[in-house]
């Protein structure tokens, strides 16, 4: 006969299994939908790869630069995530719109303020010691794809608003369409295909443009059609200073962690660059192929964003810790075939990104195996920390994993970075080393955070 206690633990068992179950659902389109996002950003690097190394690296350091401009003003479609989340929770449709409406406003200004930074940065890449010739190049693609920060900045943002509210599978799709039309654009521009101008590392500038133009329009489309209620877009130009104030008390946050994080990643391909060409395109090869496996764990730290938000806004600190559970489960297994996937087949994986008549094919190859043997040393802790802000963004807990993030990864990632790769004989090693202990030490202290205090729901 079964006693209480065996019933009580089979009723959570099934209740862990629904967690699990509601985590994959509403994580697994936004899993794909990110990786998607990915490849797009990904199809620019193996085009530009093949069509010279000099583009391929100078492309490595103007999109990391652009990226890191880019996380920074995501952090307001970031938090209009939770705050839909929880609005939606609560039945609040007009806060909702509300919410999605400033995020839209407050994206739009940022854009504005930093296309200058980016038009006019060769000046800025030869001072941190880049070559000339990669400088120049970069700001070439950058002067163009500066533009882009308007409309990719509004898909973030209509996208948080549809996975707030648990629409992800039009998101999935949509991206996927973005792939293709990325790929034909770039095939037609870099190279000079189908009769367009060969433009290189121009062309995949405006492939980038072409194809956030064409994503943001789609997704009102969508947002207008299938969720009229909300009425997102009327009185658009009506400002809300009440709502404006919250967004931008919590977008700061998450937008200045992101910085920091991507600073770590921006720094160390500052530090490639000084090495020379060869280091930095093998380390635009390991950055992609990493950055691909982490749109998993970044799926379903979104998915944990919004039903850490949902339990947050219904004050359900069970659900909470629940979800919290489901998610890490989840990003950790993956974090493990990820770990085996790189060990083992390095070699095959980087040398997709090279063309095989290319002079530096093979120096390139040996820096990006070694490189892609330390990216698996930081799979799991990069995989915890993005959990923990996922989680703890869910709950509005922005302002400590900010500080949590610029100790990680300014006073401890980036100096010993800096230190074994410019002041000790392992070089190349020595800089990813620093991305492993900064990592690591971000990722202990946000589930330290989580666990030990935001989990706990007054």
């Amino acid at each position: 006969m079964a006693t209480i206690s065996d019933t009580r633990m089979r009723s959570r068992a099934v209740t862990m299994r629904e967690h699990f179950r509601a985590t994959l659902v509403l994580g697994l389109p936004l899993v794909g939908t990110n990786i998607a996002g990915f490849l797009v950003h990904l199809t620019d690097t193996l085009m530009l790869g093949w069509y010279d190394v000099t583009a391929l690296a100078a492309a490595t350091l103007a999109t990391t630069f652009w990226f890191s401009l880019f996380i920074l003003g995501a952090g307001f479609a970031n938090a209009v995530m939770p705050m839909v989340a929880a609005a939606d929770a609560e039945e609040d449709g007009i806060r909702v719109r509300r919410v999605t409406r400033m995020g839209l406003w407050l994206s739009v200004f940022y854009a504005a303020l930093v296309i200058p930074i980016l038009f006019w940065s060769e000046a800025m890449f030869l001072a941190i010691g880049q070559e000339p010739e990669i400088a120049v190049l970069a700001q070439r693609y950058l002067r163009v794809a500066a533009f882009g920060l308007i409309p990719a900045l509004a898909v973030m943002v209509l996208r948080s608003f549809l996975a707030a509210l648990e629409r992800t599978a039009f998101l999935l799709w949509i991206t996927v369409l973005a792939i293709v039309l990325n790929a034909l654009i770039n095939y037609a521009l870099i190279f000079g295909n189908f009769g367009a101008p060969e433009m290189g590392i121009r062309g995949a500038a405006v492939a980038s443009i072409l194809v956030q133009s064409i994503w943001l329009a789609l997704i009102v489309g969508y947002v207008m059609r299938v969720l009229p209620d909300y009425e997102l877009f009327r009185r658009w130009w009506k400002s809300d200073g009440e709502v404006m104030a919250q967004v931008f008390r919590l977008g700061v946050p998450i937008g200045l962690t992101g910085l920091a994080e991507s600073g770590l990643f921006s720094a160390s391909t500052v530090l490639m660059g000084m090495l020379g060409e060869v280091q930095l395109a093998a380390h635009g090869i390991a950055l992609q192929v990493s950055g691909l496996m982490f749109m998993f764990h970044l799926g379903m730290s979104q998915a944990a964003t919004v039903r850490a938000g949902a339990a947050f806004g219904r004050k359900d600190e069970t659900s909470l810790r629940r979800a919290g559970v489901a998610a890490i489960g989840a990003s950790t297994f993956f974090g493990c075939l990820t770990v085996v996937v790189f060990l083992v087949f390095p070699e095959e994986i980087s040398s997709l990104f090279i063309d095989p008549a290319d002079p530096l094919r093979d120096q390139v190859l040996a820096v990006s195996v070694t490189l892609m043997a330390l990216a698996a040393l930081f799979q799991l802790v990069d995989a915890a920390q993005v959990m923990a802000i996922g989680l703890l963004r869910g709950v509005q807990d922005t302002a400590v994993p900010f500080y949590i993030a610029v100790l990680s990864y300014w006073a401890i990632g980036i100096p010993v970075s800096y230190g074994l790769g410019v002041y000790s004989p392992l070089g190349f090693v020595g800089i990813w080393l620093g991305l492993v202990f900064g990592l690591t030490f971000a990722a202990v202290l946000l589930m330290v955070r989580f666990w030990r205090r935001a989990v706990r729901i007054s």
